[in-house]
């Protein structure tokens, strides 16, 4: 069911795995897909059998929380007993920013950051419309063979062939995120800073996964902060949580 701010979860066919160094630390062909009050983005749960719990030890002070310990690393707080749902362990993602196991596989495709809800689309379309990107009234990208995406919740993302931008107007940074519908972004940001435009306003997917093959290499700017021309009108700026970068 749709995430709506409540406790839900449903059954996953899915095989899940996840990894520390070279130690399976979850293997569950039976997990469930959870969604936590104010928490929009979902998380598995496991039968406490499909966990090697012989990794785990009592977090200090937190009752059904625990340590994870592999290869003499330990990592506090690392697995919880979920406490709606009896019989079943959480793994944490992350503590701190910092990954908890290193890799996250459901089948054989390896997954990031959290897993995909499957009540959130992403459509990346190739079209024919007109788009022009504008920063500063100079013109960053113009493109008749853009691929639009259709992400639930966000704005449409137009990205743009690269041959169709203006590079000597942007300059890459070391910047990089991930993101569990479309793999990892490279990053980049005006070599002339234009008051208003933040750092990083612009991003690629070089090595997308499969279901986002078609924005491969092309480029999208942030509608939030620059001008988007789409077949002569002008779009409104939208407001997002990526507004207050």
């Amino acid at each position: 069911m749709p995430y709506d701010g409540t406790f839900n979860w449903e059954p996953s066919r899915r095989w899940v795995r996840g990894v520390k160094g070279g130690t399976t630390v979850v293997d569950s062909k039976a997990p469930l897909l959870v969604w936590e009050p104010d928490y929009p983005v979902p998380r598995y749960a496991f039968p406490i059998e499909d966990v090697r719990t012989d990794l785990l030890t009592p977090a200090k002070d937190r009752p059904d929380h625990f340590d994870l310990t592999v290869d003499g690393q330990t990592l506090p707080d690392a697995a919880f007993v979920h406490p709606r749902l009896p019989g079943h362990l959480s793994i944490a993602w992350f503590r701190h920013a910092v990954p908890v196991l290193d890799h996250w596989y459901e089948e054989e495709e390896e997954i990031f950051v959290h897993p995909r809800d499957p009540y959130k689309r992403v459509d990346p379309i190739p079209s024919s419309r007109h788009v022009r990107v504008e920063i500063g009234g100079r013109v960053v990208a113009d493109t008749r063979a853009p691929v639009l995406l259709y992400e639930t919740g966000l704005p449409t993302r137009y990205y743009v062939p690269p041959g169709d931008v203006d590079f000597s107007l942007l300059e890459p940074t070391d910047s990089s995120t991930r993101c569990p519908y479309k793999g990892e972004a490279s990053y980049w940001s005006l070599r002339e800073p234009v008051e208003g435009v933040p750092a990083d306003v612009a991003w690629a997917y070089h090595d997308p996964i499969p279901a986002a093959a078609p924005i491969k290499d092309h480029v999208a700017f942030y509608n939030e902060f620059v001008d988007i021309i789409v077949d002569g009108v002008k779009e409104e700026r939208p407001e997002t949580v990526f507004s207050k970068r």
